[in-house]
């Protein structure tokens, strides 16, 4: 299916979305994020699909919001059509692994995104931040809650509150990305990184997946329980066998994902 906003390829057993607005820093409008929704479906009904990555333009993996698009909305208008909830929750529930790469500005809404994903790699000239204040708003698209829980209150506070932006360093060391690379190394490194993923057994990421992210969830008690469940069941997989199998004779495991 050909896209308006995106662009979609397959990379072996990786799925690749890159948001492509180039004229408008990959804002996000009511069209691109349904696009993405789009692609998403059909690499979750993919079964040669193993990860996904999102990602934007050296310059930009998304500025924001389209401003052009909300600012004559009154409250009632936002209100009643649920905006900037609507489809821009679909990454959330992707049961497969999603790394977004970042390069450039990652900023409202663009960063909201980012956080969405499973984790975050970004290029050596990634910005992020969380600028509506500058506005007259505040985020809306879970940037006050993901926030604080990548990067810890106080840093959350400081960055909603003065809409400063984040360096790729300072990203990384609070814990918001996990690797940092060469900005014109970053799309090659990453899907190195989903190669890794997508070898491995698609059910058994997707339990890996879920149970980490019941940690953001729950209590710990519940979380531990929960992951204790999830980890027996994994011995009623043919791919735990296999594994453990492979494991003993030395070899590499050849993964069936059932």
């Amino acid at each position: 299916m050909a896209y308006d906003n995106i662009l979609v390829e397959t990379r072996g057993r990786v799925g690749v979305i890159t948001l492509n607005r180039p004229k408008a820093l990959n804002a996000l409008n009511a069209a691109l994020v349904a696009d993405v929704g789009h692609a998403l479906d059909a690499f979750e009904a993919n079964d040669d699909i193993g990860a996904i990555v999102v990602t934007g333009s050296e310059k930009a993996f998304a500025a924001g919001a389209d401003i052009k698009e909300m600012a004559s909305k009154s409250h009632m208008d936002v209100y009643l059509e649920d905006f900037i909830t609507r489809g821009w929750e679909r990454i959330t529930v992707c049961r497969k692994p999603i790394i977004a790469a970042v390069a450039g500005f990652a900023l409202g809404g663009g960063c909201e995104v980012a956080m969405m994903c499973d984790f975050i790699v970004c290029a050596e000239n990634a910005k992020f931040g969380q600028p509506e204040i500058n506005l007259g708003t505040i985020p809306g698209a879970g940037g006050t809650q993901r926030l604080p829980r990548f990067v810890g209150k106080s840093k959350a506070m400081d960055m909603c509150l003065t809409g400063r932006q984040m360096d790729a360093q300072e990203a990384f060391q609070c814990g918001m990305v996990s690797r940092v690379f060469p900005t014109d190394k970053l799309m090659e490194e990453t899907l190195k990184i989903a190669d890794q993923i997508a070898a491995k057994s698609r059910p058994i990421a997707m339990m890996a997946k879920e149970a980490v992210n019941r940690a953001f969830e729950t209590t710990l008690a519940e979380g531990v329980r929960f992951e204790r469940r999830v980890f027996h069941s994994t011995f009623g997989t043919q791919d735990q066998k296999e594994g453990m199998a492979a494991f003993i004779e030395k070899r590499q495991p050849q993964f069936k994902h059932r």
